[in-house]
């Protein structure tokens, strides 16, 4: 189901499209790579993987020394991800690549750049463990959840934290292969937030809840939801939520997406809970319902805006819809059924790439040519302006049209040599201009 957009907050769509591995798709299906969508949701500017076998994940805006620069996790996923993070200025420059520290690579599940220039990722570290008590093989894997902070400009692991050291693997509601032929991913860590107090909200989705962690220690300092959750729990609230994305907002409440389990739950949901941390209860405020009732078996995540409106990207559901605070549709769209987005956002941004932009000439009959012109992330673009002339100095206006989309497209009438299409903003500034084409050339 499509809802044509009305009262949405501003900004630009934020995704980073992937084939889903568990399903057919056609040949001609397309590339995957980071995507910004405009409010019709026309392509703004996308980046195709250049390898196959890779991914882009967690595509969003985020603010670094001053500046707001666009991020995303980059490299091969099964489950957990094994790459490394990526983040471009505003003239689609990278600016540099974020790596794990100590010995590990970076897992796609977060990154978060903090006010300190320092970098929140995730980890999955195999360790070595006997899981004949639990039912495993003797000789068999635990895949725990690290949450390590590196310094974006040195490198340098700041700190970090290891789930086998405060959570066991008896929390966890999934049973370890009967074989030593995979590891036990017991932990599933998928994201992690910075609290109020500059405590870290982990969240693992296999154990089903939130941890506060003290930055300090690494202690846990109480679990949310769980089999050995602190808080006496909403009964409206389900036991195994699978959940994404956990959140601390500015009103003092968490959000959360509620995956639920699949074929037995109703739909997925993002969520809004209030905790009192003194009384050690916690209380559903606000829910947004799957709009095709459906369950997201994986992936998710719920942004609050700055206007109130509420986000949501539905994982492996190709969905993606916006909220009012109180859980009126206002937008929703979907990708292919063989496509997903890990998350989706809406955020401002502003892109002046770096890169001319681009225009074909195709001579028609007698003197008519049609112009197509594009400038991949170009955000200002306005008008097109057409120019023809005896020479690439000697040029004169011809035709103009406004930007349609990705491409535009205009009809001229010349017998001139050499054209150029520029493009200008609002204002009629000149932000680019085509290199120097002859039609049919």
């Amino acid at each position: 189901m499509a809802t044509e957009a009305r009262d949405t907050a501003p900004g630009y769509v934020l995704l980073a499209p992937k084939k889903d591995p568990a399903m057919d798709h056609p040949k001609d299906a397309g590339q995957d790579g980071p995507m910004i969508l405009d409010a019709d949701r026309r392509v703004v500017w996308f980046r195709p993987m250049q390898r196959e076998e890779e991914d882009a994940m967690d595509f969003k805006v985020q603010r670094y020394r001053g500046e707001s620069v666009l991020t995303w996790w980059e490299g091969i996923h099964t489950g957990h991800g094994v790459g490394e993070h990526v983040i471009l200025d505003d003239t689609y420059r990278e600016i540099t690549r974020v790596r794990a520290g100590n010995g590990y690579r970076a897992d796609h599940h977060e990154f978060l750049i903090t006010p300190h220039g320092t970098a929140l990722l995730t980890i999955y570290g195999p360790v070595p463990r006997n899981l004949s008590p639990l039912g495993g093989p003797k000789d068999g894997t635990v895949l725990e959840g690290i949450a390590q902070e590196v310094d974006i400009a040195t490198g340098e692991v700041l700190f970090e934290w290891h789930s086998l050291d405060h959570v066991a693997l008896e929390e966890s509601y999934y049973e370890p292969p009967k074989k030593a032929e995979g590891p036990f991913d017991y932990f599933h860590i998928n994201s992690i937030d910075v609290d109020y107090d500059g405590s870290l909200l982990v969240s693992g989705r296999r154990t089903g809840a939130v941890y506060k962690i003290d930055r300090e220690t690494g202690e846990v300092v109480w679990r949310l939801g769980g089999k050995m959750s602190d808080f006496e729990m909403d009964p409206r609230l389900r036991s195994r939520p699978y959940q994404h994305d956990a959140r601390r907002q500015a009103d003092g409440t968490i959000t959360l997406f509620d995956n639920g389990v699949f074929n037995v739950d109703k739909q997925s949901r993002g969520i809004v809970l209030d905790l009192n941390e003194e009384a050690m209860t916690v209380t559903l405020v606000r829910e947004y319902g799957h709009p095709d009732e459906r369950v997201s078996a994986t992936q998710g995540n719920v942004q609050v805006l700055p206007n109130g409106n509420v986000f949501v990207g539905w994982g492996s559901d190709p969905a993606f819809s916006e909220f009012t605070r109180d859980g009126e549709l206002l937008f929703n769209a979907a990708l292919p059924p063989w496509g997903e987005s890990y998350r989706a956002f809406r955020f401002p941004w502003s892109g002046q790439p770096s890169e001319d932009p681009a225009m074909v000439a195709e001579k028609g009959a007698g003197d008519e040519v049609t112009l197509y012109a594009s400038w991949n992330g170009a955000t200002e673009v306005a008008t097109w302006r057409a120019l023809a002339g005896p020479s690439p100095d000697r040029l004169q206006p011809l035709e103009a049209a406004p930007q349609e989309g990705f491409e535009t497209t205009i009809t001229v009438h010349t017998t001139q040599p050499y054209i150029v299409m520029r493009a200008e903003d609002n204002s009629g500034r000149v932000l680019g201009t085509t290199k120097p084409v002859r039609p049919g050339n």
